[in-house]
């Protein structure tokens, strides 16, 4: 069983990133499962994929959009939408198409991550549901939330942050992460 190493640490703003989250019920009511992470438009954004041959649709589809200048990310936990075949691969692409006719972006500038129980359907009415509250929930302060909304099997929120200067300028450098090992 993991320990929890102390206290959630202070997280400072990351300039022009905000984060909300909102229950939308995926695998219980009771806590946030759904989170979104909005990134100004001359943000840069990178990402390490699975080697894996057998990729989550949110994978295929994160894969994809990623050279498009993302503006968001949006994930759910409780459900990790792998093993689901064609369905998962259009419910991965009308979680993009729906945050991006939310919030007037386009679809492939959403990445959409999923994690939790495998080889069922994502429950899209209720994550279509929930998706003005994870906006209306947008602050730079959220890291914590952020980090409680996509844990699974978690016993205690993730999260490390550090500020250091570059080139005479403070850059500010936040983390979040979900497992239970």
């Amino acid at each position: 069983m993991a320990v929890n190493p102390g206290e959630f640490p202070a997280m400072p703003a990351v300039a022009g990133i905000t984060l909300g989250t909102a229950c939308a019920g995926i695998k219980q009511t009771v806590k946030d499962d759904l989170l979104l992470v909005a990134m100004p438009a001359q943000a840069s954004c990178a990402a390490v994929f699975t080697q894996n041959a057998f990729c989550a649709a949110p994978v295929v589809v994160a894969k994809a959009h990623l050279p498009q200048s993302p503006r968001w990310l949006l994930v759910n936990s409780g459900n990790a939408n792998a093993g689901t075949g064609a369905q998962g691969m259009q419910d991965a692409l009308d979680t993009c198409a729906g945050l991006a006719n939310l919030v007037g972006g386009k679809q492939n500038q959403v990445l959409p991550f999923s994690t939790g129980v495998i080889g069922q359907p994502l429950p899209m009415a209720k994550i279509t549901a929930a998706l003005p509250a994870t906006a209306a929930d947008l602050s730079e302060s959220h890291w914590d939330k952020a980090a409680r909304a996509i844990m699974t099997t978690d016993t205690f929120p993730k999260g490390v942050s550090k500020v250091l200067m570059l080139d005479g300028h403070a850059v500010t450098i936040n983390g979040i992460a979900k497992g239970a090992g």
